[in-house]
């Protein structure tokens, strides 16, 4: 009997698409209405998203548009985006917010890099600590007769097969981000 790696795939999977989610969350330069994700407004004393308090537009490629559908939510919403680590001071005309996203620095770019790497390298942790869980799950296997020697072996392998193809797909989107944090 062999391990069912389904399940050690699915989480790897679920690993990487975490990955980009978290990815999406770092702004490059142009305006994405992802990078407002994260930021939640207190809205009738529950922290709610700002893209559940109003519409969110990019009516350019360096400002994204907040319209809320409560007109006593742009303070709120203006204030939430200023204690956010966005970087962004927004721009209140009472009935919208207006974020202008200025031209990174190459210091500020740089900075980007390294957290888009960081970010990447505990992606791989995660990977990683899936594959010692598999690995372990075949030991366990082994020494309770289940699967022999050979089979344990040979799952071992087909996991690590997997191990690195969920590794490089995670180098292929971290490289994938910092090109795109290097454009202008």
């Amino acid at each position: 009997m062999k391990l069912d790696k389904k399940e050690y795939e699915i989480k790897m999977q679920k690993s990487c698409a975490s990955y980009e989610t978290e990815l999406e969350s770092i702004r490059v330069g142009r305006a994405n209405p992802n990078v407002l994700n994260k930021i939640t407004v207190d809205y009738w004393g529950t922290p709610t998203p700002i893209t559940q308090v109003g519409s969110v537009s990019v009516p350019d490629a360096r400002t994204l548009l907040i319209t809320p559908w409560e007109a006593n939510l742009t303070k709120a919403i203006e204030k939430a985006i200023n204690m956010s680590d966005l970087g962004i001071n927004p721009q209140n005309d009472g009935k919208s917010i207006r974020l202008s996203f200025p031209p990174l620095t190459e210091e500020r770019r740089k900075e980007l890099q390294k957290q888009v790497a960081k970010l990447g390298e505990d992606a791989k942790v995660a990977i990683r600590n899936i594959r010692r869980d598999a690995n372990d799950a075949c030991k366990k296997m082994n020494k309770n007769s289940e699967m022999t020697e050979d089979e344990q072996k040979a799952s071992e392998k087909e996991v690590q097969d997997l191990t690195d193809k969920y590794i490089k797909q995670i180098d292929q989107i971290t490289e994938k981000k910092q090109k795109d944090i290097l454009e202008i």
